[in-house]
């Protein structure tokens, strides 16, 4: 599994080695610290490998950029609670825990946050005011844009197969 992402992540063109020797350094780091279930070795979900992110109105950088490795075990649908929202189905599959955490200070008249992989990714944000799902906002890329309340949102970010993973990026940005 492990060699699988690593190979993506040396073709895809939004990493560089630099950023790719970090995820190594801790995917290694994870798979030594995983639980054998069913003959496999399973990442273990309580170490977290990825970033959190706080945004205040307008925030510089803008776009913010975080990474991270997307997919998991569970159902999105388990996970978001329902199998579709407004704005998108709850398909796919996702870590069991939130692969980020964002914080909003202050309301935010308009926020987009965008997933950009070389995968066809699926997205779940949980917060105030409820939980979102979203699958090809942008082609093959999740995202959800609009107003925003203030607090802490969980992020989720998986893939259509079941334990299958790739590299990607969400981008925060208040550019509409």
């Amino acid at each position: 599994m492990y060699q699988q992402i690593l190979q993506v992540l040396n073709n895809s063109p939004f990493t560089n080695r630099h950023s790719v020797l970090s995820l190594f350094i801790l995917l290694s780091f994870n798979l030594l610290l995983t639980t054998k279930t069913q003959g496999q070795l399973t990442p273990n979900p309580n170490i977290p490998i990825f970033q959190s992110v706080t945004i205040d109105p307008k925030f510089r950088p803008d776009p913010q950029i975080i990474s991270g490795i997307s997919g998991g075990m569970e159902p999105a649908r388990e996970i978001a609670g329902r199998r579709d929202t407004e704005i998108g189905p709850c398909t796919g599959f996702v870590d069991r825990n939130p692969n980020h955490t964002l914080l909003i200070t202050s309301p935010l008249n308009y926020l987009r946050v965008q997933v950009i992989s070389p995968a066809d990714t699926i997205l779940i944000i949980s917060g105030p005011g409820g939980t979102w799902c979203n699958d090809d906002y942008a082609g093959k890329n999740a995202g959800i844009a609009g107003q925003w309340l203030p607090g802490t949102y969980s992020i989720w970010v998986g893939s259509y197969q079941k334990d299958r993973y790739a590299p990607y990026k969400i981008l925060f940005s208040e550019v509409e």
